[in-house]
C-alpha cells in the first residue's frame, strides 16, 4: 500500500462515520434503533440483508476452499444461500414483518414469550448471544488478517481499528446507519468486485478466460461442483443451515424484514437479496477459482490479497482493501444491533425489574451500552480465534456456527408457521438442548474416537437435523397449543388478521406504547 491507498482506506472510515453521525437524528427510540421504526424502503432493506450476510472470511476462509478446490466454494456456500432465502421469501419475510407490526417488538425473539414461555425465550436469547460473539469474533480476525496481508500491522491492531470505526457508526445510528452503510458498502463492493474481475481476466487473456482457463493441470477438478469435504451431504445440510439462518435464524436478517413498513415489502426485500446471492458472488469467486494459474502460495487463506497486491494499481489495491472492511463491518454491526436487541429487549427485562421500568432515554441509552460491549467482547475473542481451542477462522464460522446454529434456530423460525402449532415448549428446549449436546458429542469426543474424525458435513447436519426431529414429534407426542399460542400463530399468519398487540415481558413502559402506535 501507498499513500493513495491509505487515503481511500481512510477516507472510506470516515465516510462511515459520517453516515452514522446522519443516522443519529432519525433514532429517537428502541423501536427506530433496531428496527428502523419499520419504515425503511424494500429495496434498501435487500441490499443490507444482502451486505449484512457478507464478511471478509469470504476472502480469507472461502478463498481458501476456492484456491484449492473451485467452484464448489460457490456450489456449497452462495448457491443454497440463495435458494434458501427465496425460501424464505415465501415462509418468513411476511411473517417476520407482521412480528413486528402486529405484535409490536423491537427484537426477533420477543414474541417467544407468547408462543412459547419465558425460560424458553431466554434459553434461545443466551446462547445466541454466546454464539454470535464467537461468530463475530472470527469475522474481525478476518478482516485483521488481511490488512496485516496488506500492511503489515499486527493481527490485534487491525482487530482494533476496525472494531472501534464500526462500533462508532453502529452505536450513533443503529439499524438505519447499519443499513446505510451497507448501501454505500455495496457500492463500493461492486467497484472493486469488478476492478478484481477485469484485472484477472486481462492477466489470463482477455474475457475468453471465462471459459478457457478450465482445463490448465493448476485447476485440474477446479470445475467439480462438489469437491473435498463438500460434497452432496454437505450441501444439502447447508442448504436447511442457511435457509432458517439467513431468514432470520441468526437474528440480523430477520431485522431487514421487520423494518420494512409491509409485509409484502419484506417479501420484495427477500427476493432482492435471492437475486443478489444468486450472481453477485460468482463474479467475486472468479478471481479465486483462478488463482492457482497467477499466484502460488503455501496459505491459500492469503491467496486472494497475495493477487490484489499483484495485480491491481494503487487506489484501486486501496479500493479492493475497503471492499474486505465493507463485508466484515457490514456483518458484524448488523450482528451486534441484533445482539443488542436481544439483550435489551428479552434479558434484561427479565432478569432485572429496573430494566422493566426503563423511559425511552433509558432504553435507548441501554441499546448503545449493549452494542458497545457486544463489539468489545466480540473482539476480544477475535484475538483468540487462531488458538488451540477455537481453530482456524472457517473452522469456527463453519462448524461452530453452522452446526450450533439449528438447534437455536428451529425453535424460533418453525415457532411462525401454523404448521407446528402443537409444538410448545417442551418441544423447543428439548429440541435446544439436545441438539447443543448433540453437537459437543459429534464433534469432540465421537470424533476422537473415529479414525480420521467425523466428516465435516455430519458435523454440521446431525445437531440440525436432530433439533428438527426432536422439536416435530415432541410436539405430535406432547401437543402445546393453547388458544393463547393460536392467538399470536394467527396474527403472525393471517394477512387480515388483528393487529392488537400480546402481553410480553413489559420493556420499557413509554418506548412501548411509541412503539405500538409507529406499528
Amino acid at each position: 500500500m501507498n499513500s493513495l491507498d491509505w487515503a481511500v482506506l481512510i477516507g472510506y472510515f470516515g465516510v462511515m462515520v459520517a453516515i452514522g453521525v446522519w443516522s443519529h437524528k432519525r433514532v429517537d427510540d428502541v423501536s427506530d434503533f433496531f428496527t428502523a421504526g419499520g419504515k425503511m424502503p424494500w429495496w434498501l432493506s435487500g441490499i443490507s440483508h444482502h451486505m449484512s450476510g457478507y464478511s471478509a472470511v469470504m476472502f480469507t476462509g472461502y478463498a481458501a476452499i476456492a484456491y484449492t478446490y473451485g467452484i464448489t466454494s460457490y456450489v456449497t456456500w452462495s448457491f443454497p444461500i440463495a435458494i434458501g432465502i427465496a425460501i424464505g421469501a415465501r415462509l418468513f419475510a411476511p411473517r417476520l414483518n407482521r412480528v413486528r407490526s402486529r405484535l409490536h417488538v423491537a427484537s426477533p425473539l420477543e414474541y417467544l414469550k407468547s408462543r412459547y414461555d419465558l425460560p424458553t425465550q431466554q434459553a434461545l436469547a443466551w446462547s445466541g448471544v454466546l454464539l454470535k460473539i464467537v461468530d463475530v469474533g472470527a469475522k474481525w480476525a478476518a478482516i485483521a488478517t488481511l490488512l496485516s496481508v496488506f500492511t503489515g500491522v499486527s493481527l490485534n491492531t487491525g482487530i482494533l481499528i476496525t472494531g472501534a470505526v464500526t462500533a462508532v457508526y453502529c452505536t450513533v445510528g443503529g439499524l438505519w446507519a447499519d443499513a446505510l452503510t451497507e448501501l454505500g458498502q455495496f457500492v463500493i463492493q461492486f467497484i472493486a468486485g469488478i476492478a478484481m474481475l477485469v484485472a484477472v481476466m486481462a492477466e489470463l487473456g482477455g474475457f475468453s478466460s471465462l471459459w478457457t482457463v478450465w482445463d490448465e493441470p493448476k485447476l485440474e477438478g477446479h470445475a467439480e461442483p462438489l469437491a473435498g469435504p463438500y460434497m452432496m451431504v454437505f450441501l444439502i445440510a447447508y442448504l436447511f443451515i442457511k435457509t432458517f439462518e439467513y431468514n432470520g435464524g441468526m437474528w440480523n436478517q430477520a431485522q431487514r424484514y421487520m423494518a420494512t413498513p409491509t409485509a409484502k415489502e419484506a417479501q420484495r426485500s427477500a427476493v432482492l437479496s435471492a437475486v443478489l446471492w444468486l450472481v453477485w458472488p460468482a463474479v467475486l469467486f472468479f478471481p479465486m477459482w483462478v488463482a492457482p494459474l497467477i499466484i502460488e502460495t503455501d496459505v491459500p487463506a492469503d491467496s486472494y490479497a497475495l493477487m490484489a497486491e499483484q495485480l491491481l494499481p494503487h487506489g484501486l489495491l486501496g479500493l479492493v482493501i475497503v471492499g474486505f472492511f465493507s463485508h466484515t463491518m457490514a456483518m458484524c454491526s448488523s450482528d451486534a444491533n441484533a445482539i443488542a436487541a436481544v439483550v435489551t429487549r428479552d434479558i434484561m427485562p427479565a432478569v432485572s425489574r429496573r430494566a422493566r421500568q426503563w423511559d425511552t432515554r433509558a432504553g435507548l441509552l441501554a441499546a448503545r451500552w449493549t452494542t458497545l460491549l457486544f463489539l468489545g467482547l466480540s473482539m476480544a475473542i477475535a484475538t483468540q480465534v487462531n488458538s488451540a481451542f477455537f481453530g482456524d477462522i472457517i473452522t469456527v464460522v463453519i462448524k461452530w456456527v453452522a452446526g450450533l446454529m439449528g438447534p437455536i434456530a428451529i425453535p424460533l423460525m418453525l415457532g411462525l408457521l401454523p404448521w407446528f402449532r402443537r409444538s410448545g415448549p417442551t418441544a423447543a428446549l428439548v429440541s435446544w438442548g439436545v441438539g447443543l449436546v448433540t453437537f459437543w458429542l459429534v464433534n469432540y469426543p465421537i470424533s476422537w474416537n473415529v479414525d480420521g474424525g467425523v466428516p465435516l458435513q455430519y458435523q454440521v447436519s446431525i445437531p440440525l437435523a436432530v433439533s428438527l426431529v426432536l422439536f416435530v414429534v415432541i410436539g405430535w407426542i406432547k401437543p402445546e397449543d393453547t388458544p393463547e399460542r393460536d392467538e399470536v400463530l394467527a396474527k403472525i399468519n393471517n394477512d387480515d388478521g388483528p393487529a392488537g398487540g400480546i402481553g410480553l415481558i413489559p420493556a420499557p413502559a413509554a418506548p412501548a406504547t411509541r412503539e405500538g402506535a409507529d406499528g
